[in-house]
């Protein structure tokens, strides 16, 4: 793997982080009479432009981890790292964490086993761990995928344990590994289709239940329910809150029914909610396909510990060659 497509991933996904950050939590309504265009600072958590979020951090941390291997307990320390030691923070602290994440954290730091220290229950399904799950794709490409679901698992449930947030990286990570093969966006979600599908009936996974929540993004049938493409759907109908499936359509929303990067995250970041998470998700898919170098200059420009970056992308690379 270049450096370039891992470098495209990381800054990708830290420039729509940084995009939302000073709007999240601002309604669909406020944005679309004061939409973001471009790479603003302080708004709702205060912060100079270019500051990214605990999405990226966090993502950071994987990264940084998996540059050594795969060790669940290295990984969780990494985050341990960053929650009580402001490791890969954008200015030395930690300004913004999800309530499941830190409850987890907290688990560890405690001794728990990171494999159960997040939340199982349906009410822990936030977009926490679909955030950060962007670097894994790197280390597990090459891998079957019985057991690039079993790493994706792994690392979901850090921090969120339950089944239909780890599905959520599933199908976002198999996204992504069809457009590192350098094809088509709308022939690569088709082919993403084909193998969770595929997956999900060969090895029982979860119940047809849980699968049939995705039913939006696999097309699959369910009831008497039209099926149509999810970059079909009226913007009215792509919610952009913190729940995990929210987050994933909008993504893939944003990301399909775009013509370049900028287009696709300032579409994710004014659909207003949960700002960060839903630029930082949609950015890393269109950094991967568009390029960094189709990313606006002074938004890389801005970007906080931007030279950190890119070291970090080249390191991830070297490691993850085959």
């Amino acid at each position: 793997m270049n450096t370039n497509k891992v470098l495209d991933a990381l800054i990708g996904m830290a420039v729509g982080d940084a995009l939302g950050v000073p709007v999240e939590f601002l309604s669909r309504e406020l944005l679309r009479n004061s939409p973001v265009v471009e790479m603003t600072g302080y708004g709702t958590h205060n912060q100079p432009a270019g500051t990214w979020s605990d999405d990226s951090s966090l993502a950071f941390c994987l990264a940084e981890s998996l540059c050594e291997g795969y060790d669940v307990d290295k990984i969780a320390k990494n985050f341990l790292k960053w929650y009580q030691e402001n490791h890969w923070t954008p200015h030395g602290k930690v300004f913004d964490i999800g309530v499941a994440t830190s409850q987890a954290l907290r688990r560890v730091r405690d001794g728990v086993n990171p494999l159960v220290a997040g939340g199982v229950t349906e009410y822990d399904n936030g977009n926490g761990s679909l955030m950060r799950i962007l670097p894994l794709a790197f280390y597990i490409q090459n891998m079957p995928i019985d057991e690039r679901f079993e790493l994706i698992a792994k690392t979901s449930s850090i921090t969120h344990g339950h089944i239909r947030s780890i599905n959520s990286c599933f199908i976002y990570i198999e996204y992504v590994l069809e457009l590192l093969k350098g094809i088509n966006k709308m022939d690569a979600f088709k082919n993403m289709q084909k193998t969770v599908n595929a997956f999900y009936k060969e090895y029982s996974i979860c119940s047809e239940h849980e699968i049939s929540k995705f039913h939006r993004i696999l097309e699959n049938p369910i009831g008497d329910y039209n099926i149509y493409p999810i970059y079909e759907y009226p913007e009215n109908e792509i919610r952009s809150s913190g729940y995990v499936l929210h987050t994933l359509e909008a993504s893939f929303w944003c990301f399909l029914k775009s013509m370049n990067y900028a287009e696709a995250v300032q579409k994710a970041v004014n659909l207003g909610e949960d700002t960060d998470t839903t630029g930082c998700v949609t950015g890393g898919l269109a950094g991967i396909y568009y390029g960094i170098e189709s990313i606006p200059a002074h938004w890389v420009e801005a970007l906080a510990r931007k030279n950190d970056i890119f070291s970090l992308a080249e390191k991830l690379s070297k490691a993850t060659q085959k």
